[in-house]
This record gives C-alpha cells, sequence and structure tokens, in this order.
C-alpha cells in the first residue's frame, strides 16, 4: 500500500483493529530482538525509573496490521536451557505445550508448578517513532521496532475502546488521528512496571507534513517476517531438544513422574492465578527483565 493510499484508507482502520484486538483478547494465535539495532528499548535510571515519548505507527507497506503478536519458552531443565520460539504463534502444535498440558492434567501440585514455569510467554512487536528520548536524545526522530507486552498493549487496546462514554476512541497506530504514547517506567518491588503510562491527547505526527510522514513511512521495518517460518523449528527439533533439556529420554519417563533438578538462579518468575490449560497462560511487561536474561542465554546456546 502507498502512502497515499494509506492516507486514503484510514477510516476503516480504526474498525479493523478494533475486532483484531477482540480476537486476540479472546484467544486466537517469537523471536528474539537480541543486539538487533533495529529495536528501540527504553532506559532507566539506577532507581529503575525512565520515561520517553513514542508514536506508535500503522502497518508497514504491504502488510495488514500495525503489530504481529509471537510466543516463546524459556525455562531451564536438568539438561540446560530452553528458549525457543513456540509454533502456537503460526497455528501449530508445540511440543512444550502438549507436554505442559500433560503436566497440568495429571493431578499433582509439582505438575501444575512446573508447567506455569514452561508457560508461554507473549510478546508484541510494532513500529514507533521516537518523539522524546531524554537517555538517549539521538534517538529522537527515527523509526524503531518496539516489543512489548501485555500491560502496553492492554494500554492501545483501551485507546481503540474506551470503557467511558465522555472518552472518544482512537486508532493510536494512526499518522493523523493518533496519540504520541508517554511511556513511564518505575521500579514496583523489584520488577519494571508501566502502570502510569498514558497516550497523549489525539494530534497528527509532524503536524501532519505529508512529505516528512511519508519518510517515515518509507523507513518502517517489516512486522509479517517475525511470522516467517525461517524463525521456527521444526516440531521435530524442538521435541528432541525438550527431551534433551528435561530428560525426558529416559526408560520409563512420564510427564507425572518428572521432577526438575535444581537450576541456576535466574530473575525470579512471578507465578500467576492457576488457569485450565497451563499453557495459555501469558505473562506481562514485569517480566521484561526475565526476557533480557533469556535472551543472553539464547545467543550463547
Amino acid at each position: 500500500m502507498s502512502f497515499a493510499a494509506l492516507k486514503k484508507s484510514r477510516g476503516n482502520s480504526l474498525s479493523r483493529l478494533v475486532q483484531e484486538s477482540s480476537k486476540l483478547s479472546s484467544g486466537g494465535q517469537q523471536q528474539s530482538s537480541g543486539a538487533d539495532d533495529r529495536f528501540w528499548k527504553p532506559e532507566v535510571d539506577k532507581s529503575g525509573n525512565g520515561f520517553a515519548v513514542i508514536r506508535f505507527l500503522p502497518e508497514p507497506n504491504g502488510e495488514d496490521l500495525p503489530f504481529v503478536r509471537l510466543f516463546d519458552h524459556g525455562f531451564q531443565g536438568p539438561g540446560g536451557w530452553y528458549i525457543e520460539n513456540s509454533l502456537t504463534t503460526i497455528g501449530e502444535k508445540d511440543p512444550v505445550g502438549e507436554f505442559n498440558s500433560q503436566l497440568w492434567n495429571n493431578g499433582t501440585d509439582a505438575g501444575k508448578e512446573q508447567a506455569r514455569k514452561q508457560k508461554r510467554r507473549l510478546k508484541y512487536y510494532s513500529n514507533i517513532y521516537v518523539v522524546k528520548d531524554p537517555a538517549n536524545p539521538a534517538n529522537e526522530g527515527k523509526v524503531f521496532l518496539f516489543q512489548y507486552g501485555k500491560k502496553i498493549w492492554d494500554k492501545l487496546n483501551e485507546a481503540m475502546n474506551p470503557q467511558f462514554e465522555d472518552e472518544d476512541a482512537i486508532n493510536p497506530f494512526d499518522f493523523w488521528g493518533g496519540a504520541d504514547f508517554k511511556l513511564k517506567i518505575r521500579n514496583v518491588e523489584g520488577y519494571r512496571n508501566y502502570d502510569k503510562s498514558e497516550f497523549d491527547s489525539a494530534s497528527p505526527l509532524l503536524a501532519g507534513d505529508d512529505d516528512e510522514l511519508e519518510k517515515v513511512y518509507n523507513s518502517m521495518y517489516s512486522l509479517a517476517d517475525f511470522l516467517d517460518r525461517k524463525h521456527f523449528k521444526s516440531y521435530e527439533e524442538l521435541k528432541a531438544k525438550l527431551d534433551r533439556v528435561l530428560g525426558l529420554n529416559a526408560p520409563a519417563t512420564k510427564a507425572e513422574d518428572y521432577e526438575p533438578a535444581p537450576v541456576a538462579k535466574a530473575p525470579e518468575m512471578k507465578s500467576a492465578p492457576a488457569p485450565k490449560v497451563s499453557d495459555e497462560v501469558s505473562f506481562d511487561d514485569d517480566d521484561d527483565d526475565n526476557l533480557s536474561f533469556f535472551e543472553k542465554l539464547a545467543e550463547e546456546d
């Protein structure tokens, strides 16, 4: 889609995004950013606090949505670390999900606890324009990819689906009718917290200058690439690695008999309320520090 076509069709964008977000909220369908310089990450001070202003951007040329939703797994077993993208991201069966279901349904507390530790983690990716970055002013005025979790996604969803009648719905990904997002990071009990983050009033990006907006549009990165099959190992490869990491190749080993061995200390994962199916639990932004830890391990694997 050309920039001109994007501008002409923007009136239909919000309703389409609301429909898509409803699908995601009701269920429906990873890749590590590593040290990729296409990605922007907010920095925090020694107290764990940080501030920046960003603008979420529309769907890239030729793509349908301004975000992608991805799942991965990151956990340690007797045979090492398992850090892999989940095939459930692209609608396929995943061996970790299947094994977690066995653990969850074996009727033991130990099985459920292990399934929680091995649950899927949820991430979103979008293109953003950095309006203000006090920690790194050189990033201002540039386009980056941005990885975020459920809490920031909820802020986006609330902007598209306001709860009160005196609030107007906005398309936060729109050049002309979107709004700057004030990212406010706090350290709450040792975890990054985004609750204070908020959208400013709706206003055109770059004062609505089409020439400047077209430059931004042409600088955006593909999001569909995250869903390319090349970023996902086959079921057989993942199953072999899962068996090695958890020691499931030993004779007579069953899901209900599995007991995790002591592991090296890593950032503590928060326990979520018990779900009906453990693999459907997703993490939120409070787990960002854990993600960074797992990404480093993945690079060393």
